[in-house]
């Protein structure tokens, strides 16, 4: 017995099990706000989905398939696309960038954008290469980038606050363009683009968009672009794919969402659109982990496109309807915040609104020694005592920059008319607190 006891304490293992490209990127933000807001808000505007339902023709198209005759939508199709849907979408966004596209070898689909976003930095970045990253950024660019061996590189949107009285804008946030070419070199590899961005909701213009293509193609870098909130741009503003500009469709991968696009982020359906000696290594990658993406719901985003594109431009078009929709709700929470003496920063484009919180700094208990950054802490002092979940800025930014951040928070505002109200209920009763003797 003494024996088995000694050979079984042999037998733990006492060498390290986690694989060297975990280290550092362990902690997930999300993981600790969506349990905070779970626990204890009256009202999430944190996590970035909608909470009211999807159109009624895509919701139809998906019980169709599920329901419909055609037993092999319940199978395997193919691994890099299900048919109808690469199809749909080489027609669709070969409209868009002006070239014809061929379905099988310049699109493929993914497990969401966050899956395509995975792919790149697998197959693109190796031990040593440097990828531009534009601060703030979603967050995870910066852990892909390192457990892809890579090294991320800042460059920050700087807020050059209007002096007028108005409002800020997401268009006050910008580039820095001789800062911006100082971060290439030759050991940068690719700049990742997200454009409406999130968090900020800036929609970068034709202008900024031609100085990071100049750069890409002077140093011979690669982009990747994030363009899953494309449809979701307000007051009249452009959204212009990069992929379109002189001498970048042979370097970028565009990256695009179905959750986003038809308010439904639970389905995961994602794609790429590109050059097939770029894509091509994304199949590679996809063929050795996920292989296939789920069918009906390939298939149900396929007929939304086929509906889309039939109404292309046109007011009935989903596309044209959403943004209308949103833009009305950004007015309302903004409205609510201005209201309570957070500065919004109003959003160009997206689900997302950021505000200044710094008026509120005697609100929240100071902690002695603490290096958790101020919105961090207002953020989850809010949930708690308050009822109202949203995000800290400092997520979105690099260890060494949290500072430059941490006087904001973001919010969503993709939610239905009853939430916002009661969103603005709680900013209502906070404000009498606050002025009451």
């Amino acid at each position: 017995q003494t024996h088995f006891l000694f050979l079984s304490l042999q037998a733990k293992m006492s060498r390290p099990v986690r694989a060297r490209r975990l280290e550092g990127i362990d902690k997930n933000i999300w993981v600790e706000f969506v349990k905070l807001a779970a626990t204890y808000s009256k009202v999430n505007l944190g996590q970035g989905f909608p909470d009211f339902p999807p159109p009624d023709f895509l919701k139809e198209a998906f019980v169709k398939t599920v329901s419909g005759k055609n037993h092999m939508l319940h199978q395997y199709t193919r691994a890099f696309g299900h048919p109808p849907l690469v199809k749909i979408l080489a027609q669709f966004f070969g409209k868009l960038l002006g070239r014809d596209l061929d379905p099988m070898t310049n699109v493929m689909v993914t497990v969401g954008a966050y899956q395509a976003l995975f792919y790149c930095f697998q197959a693109f970045v190796d031990e040593g290469d440097e990828v531009i990253i534009i601060e703030p950024f979603f967050d995870c660019y910066e852990s892909m980038v390192k457990m892809a061996g890579g090294t991320p590189v800042f460059v920050p949107l700087r807020l050059k606050a209007p002096k007028d009285g108005k409002l800020m804008s997401s268009a006050d946030w910008q580039l820095d363009p001789a800062e911006l070419a100082s971060k290439f070199s030759n050991r940068t590899k690719a700049i990742v683009l997200n454009s409406p961005n999130n968090p900020l909701g800036k929609v970068f213009s034709r202008g900024e968009l031609e100085l990071i293509a100049d750069l890409c193609v002077k140093h011979d870098v690669l982009c990747i672009s994030d363009e899953v909130y494309e449809w979701l741009v307000y007051d009249g503003k452009e959204h212009v794919r990069i992929a379109s500009l002189q001498g970048m469709w042979d370097r970028t991968v565009t990256i695009g969402s179905a959750g986003k696009t038809f308010s439904v982020t639970g389905w995961k359906v994602g794609w790429t659109v590109g050059p097939d000696r770029l894509l091509q290594h994304l199949r590679t990658v996809h063929q050795n982990s996920v292989y296939h993406c789920a069918t009906v719901a390939q298939e149900a985003v396929a007929q939304g496109f086929q509906r889309e594109l039939e109404l292309y431009g046109k007011p009935e078009s989903y596309f044209v309807q959403l943004p209308k929709e949103l833009q009305q709700k950004r007015d309302c929470l903004v409205q609510s915040l201005d209201a309570v003496g957070m500065k919004p920063i109003v959003p160009e484009g997206t689900y997302f609104l950021v505000a200044d919180i710094s008026q509120f700094k005697s609100d929240v208990p100071d902690v002695p020694d603490s290096d958790e950054p101020y919105d961090s802490r207002f953020a989850k002092w809010m949930v708690k005592n308050k009822g109202l979940a949203a995000i800290p800025l400092s997520t979105f930014s690099c260890g060494a920059h949290k500072d430059n951040y941490n006087n904001f928070i973001r919010f969503c505002f993709a939610k239905e008319e009853a939430t916002l109200k009661a969103a603005n209920d709680i900013l209502q009763k906070w404000k009498r607190e606050k002025t009451s003797p």
